[in-house]
This record gives structure tokens, sequence and C-alpha cells, in this order.
């Protein structure tokens, strides 16, 4: 399925720039990398002659757009082997998008892409368990399709994590708790059809902790507005009739790109074909044909 936010250039897509790219393992150095609970990640880098080196993670800016944000680590030496470390800390919180990661061996050189090494997620595994405050903010480290070492950022006021989606012949049901803010009682399910200004709004069933809703659509849920044969319906939790829509999305856990791993049957019901996903940005959306 090609969506309009898989086009070419999108920073949040992770295709090649170009087989140049490509990692030489002769001259291209690995980075191992450890995420605690909070966020930090400690990077640790085989030994070098160069007598300052550092550590560069550079935003990935949109296809024919200049590079405009870096953030650089210190890389200190460990006095047992040699091997160099830098840690990057919870704050300040990184820009939503993907950072790609170098080398600055010394002040003027050319700055060296970095491959992936050891890369220690465990932590990540049941993130979706703890509540976050506001903002919301995620890192990932993780392996470009190109072979290099890079970190995928979410930073959002508030978030609606996915639990899980449930399907039957007719219908999905889908849980998610909301981290960043707190649900009420006039809290509604958003299903904006992309492109449009068309909405459904539906009834969630509230867990009574101020976080936890479940909601459940089916085909009558999902009709009207105009365009081709297949739409697409992204999905929102409104905490109250007052507050901004929260995407519905899944980041919590040690998975950067979901899109390809997690993928749903259809539902086939009154001549209409609706199908649960995850975007390039891990939120969720649905297909109906």
């Amino acid at each position: 399925m090609s969506t309009p936010e898989d086009r070419h250039g999108n920073p949040h897509d992770d295709t090649p720039e170009s087989a140049t790219t490509s990692p030489r393992p002769d001259i291209d150095p690995r980075a191992d990398c450890t995420i605690d609970t909070d966020g930090r990640i400690a990077f640790r880098l085989p030994p070098t002659a160069a007598v300052r080196p550092r550590l560069l993670l550079r935003l990935r800016p949109k296809k024919g757009l200049p590079e405009t944000t870096v953030h650089v680590l210190d890389l200190e030496t460990d006095s047992t082997d040699g091997h160099r470390h830098a840690v990057l800390e919870p704050r300040p919180v990184l820009d939503e998008g993907r950072w790609d990661v170098y080398l600055l061996p010394e002040a003027g050189a050319e700055r060296r892409r970095l491959r992936p090494g050891l890369r220690d997620l465990r932590t990540l595994v049941d993130g979706h368990l703890r509540d976050r405050p506001s903002p919301v903010a995620v890192r990932i480290p993780y392996a470009t399709k190109d072979g290099f070492l890079a970190l995928r950022a979410w930073r959002r006021t508030a978030h609606a994590e996915a639990r899980g989606i449930d399907l039957t012949d007719r219908t999905m049901t889908i849980r998610a708790r909301l981290h960043g803010a707190e649900l009420h009682e006039d809290a509604s399910v958003r299903l904006r059809l992309r492109g449009t200004g068309t909405v459904r709004t539906l009834v969630p069933r509230l867990d009574g902790d101020g976080r936890g809703l479940s909601f459940t659509a089916g085909p009558g849920d999902l009709t009207g507005g105009s365009g081709g044969a297949t739409r697409i319906w992204d999905v929102f939790v409104r905490p109250t009739a007052e507050a901004r829509p929260v995407r519905v999305g899944r980041l919590l856990d040690d998975v950067a790109d979901r899109k390809h791993v997690y993928v749903y049957p259809p539902i086939e019901a009154d001549g209409r074909t609706l199908r649960p996903y995850y975007t390039v940005d891990n939120d969720l959306a649905i297909e109906a044909t």
C-alpha cells in the first residue's frame, strides 16, 4: 500500500539516499549504544588516535533542503581500555525525526558516519507500561536500511499509545493509553479522513484511571467523504471536549519502524474492506476501500 506520507524525500522515511553512502567496513567505525529507562543513551566507540573526537547527531532534513539542526557530544576516553564514551542526556529533548550519527575525529576533519554495533534496548521493550509526563519524548537507536546508526525521535505534548487491536469479521476494537494528559468523562475518539475536513466521532469506553480507553469501529463508522476508492482515516483521542486531539500510535517500545512489522488482516463487511495499519511515523490509521 502506498499512502501520501510514503513519498520520496520524507525525513521520516529511511530509504537510502544513494548507493555511495553504503557502509565501508575498513573506515566506518562501529558504535555500541545502551539506552536506560529515562531515555539516556550511552555510546561506546573503539579507541582512536584523535586528540579531541566528538559525536555529532544530525537531524535528517527533507530532500533538497539544507541541514539545520545538529547536536554535538564530547567523547571521553576510558582509562582501562582506551574506548571512547559519550552520553546523550534526556534533556534537551530532540526534535521529532531521524537523527544520523557521525564521528568528528577532530576540528576541521571530515565527519564519518557510524555503523551500529551492539544496541542494548532491553529497557524499551516494556516502555508502554510506564506512564509518561508531558512532553512525551521517545528515542530509539536503530540500523538504517543502508547499514548506518541512527536515532528515531518523537516529541509530542501528549500521546495515546495503542495497546492492542482486536479484529472480528465486522469490527475492530482498539485499546490505548494516554500519556501526557488525562481523560475526562467527555473524552472522544475522532477518526479524521485524511486530506479533508470530514471527521467521525466515537464514544470510547474509559478504564476509570484517567489514562486507559478502548473503542470499536466498523464499516458504518467510516463512510462519506470524497476522493478515490481508497480512503485513509487517521485516529485521534480528544481527552476533553475542549482539548486538542491527540494522535494515536505506538511509540513506546523498541520498534523504530512499525509499518511493515505489525501487519493486520483486512475486515470485509457491507461491501467495504477495512484494515488498520501503522504509518511511517508509527501513528495508527485505518484504510477503507
